[in-house]
């Protein structure tokens, strides 16, 4: 019976599993997050590149022939 005492008490390697979990949870969070908002970061980044495309100048190997 004191062996099972001895089990039940001893919290070593617990803070592994709840590490894990958590980490669990995050990645779950983050998973779900970006299948809500994929369409909308895309068109955002998709601006962003837009806008740098128009600011810089045209390149010149286009207009070497």
């Amino acid at each position: 019976m004191t062996i099972l005492k001895t089990f039940w008490k001893d919290e070593q390697g617990a803070s592994m599993a709840e590490y894990a979990l958590l980490l669990a949870l995050i990645a779950v969070a983050a998973i779900g997050v970006l299948q809500v908002l994929g369409g909308q970061i895309t068109g955002v980044f998709q601006r962003a590149g837009d806008a740098i495309d128009e600011a810089l100048p045209a390149s010149s190997s286009s207009s070497s022939s």
